[in-house]
């Protein structure tokens, strides 16, 4: 990497922590498994088109309205109310996956500065990083209810540059989600996509500075 970054900006929701136990929470309520991916994508889309048309609500509301939506049309096992708010507790719980401990470390080690900048919580991330026992390897935990608006908005990005005292150019965005690849690199931030999976990189989004398949890979990178 030719400019190496100071500060390492990790997205939470799913590079960090592994949502799968939430398909679960879904299964214990009466809920298909697989409403789990699609509730998740519709926060998404629900949080994107707010911040499209100006305005935005915090992750957690617009989480619990969009179960909400989903119970409406099923015959689940519990009420409304007790069944969102089992789903919604499944955020205090999750697991880290498992390359996030090693990679954290490394990158402290190696002298890099890691922050989060979150479409949620810094509360949830608090909780998600300390149950990992790596909380310390992180200088600070950024939400972007702080912020202008949500990622991907260029708002979100120069936030979290201003509240480290950073330039765009001198961080390193480190997420699973090409969208998310894609505001930062809009903002001059070098970054790397996690590609767990071995998934195609859609072509209509800035492709990342680098591609890895674990957290722990991108120390050798900035070597």
């Amino acid at each position: 990497m030719a400019d190496s970054p100071s500060v390492v900006v990790f997205d939470v929701n799913e590079t960090l922590s592994d949502m799968a136990p939430m398909a679960q929470r879904f299964a214990d309520v009466g809920a298909p498994e697989h409403l789990a991916k699609l509730w998740f994508a519709m926060v998404l889309r629900d949080g994107f088109a707010l911040i499209a048309a100006g305005s935005q609500q915090p992750f957690a509301k617009l989480a619990a309205g969009a179960l909400r939506t989903l119970f409406s049309g099923l015959d689940v096992e519990r009420n409304s109310d007790a069944a969102v708010d089992h789903i919604m507790s499944g955020f205090g719980e999750l697991p880290v996956h498992a390359d996030v401990a090693d990679g954290a470390r490394s990158l402290q080690d190696a002298g890099l500065r890691l922050i989060t900048l979150s479409n949620g919580s810094s509360q949830v991330a608090d909780q998600l990083l300390t149950r990992a026992g790596i909380r310390d390897c992180f200088d600070r935990l950024l939400s972007v209810e702080d912020a202008p608006g949500w990622k991907p908005a260029r708002g979100a990005y120069e936030y979290a540059a201003g509240a480290c005292g950073a330039e765009p150019p001198d961080m390193l965005l480190v997420a699973v989600h090409p969208w998310d690849i894609h505001g930062a690199a809009r903002t001059g931030m070098q970054t790397v996509w996690i590609n767990r999976t071995d998934a195609p990189y859609p072509d209509y989004f800035t492709p990342p500075t680098h591609t890895v398949s674990a957290l722990t890979e991108i120390v050798g990178l900035l070597a």
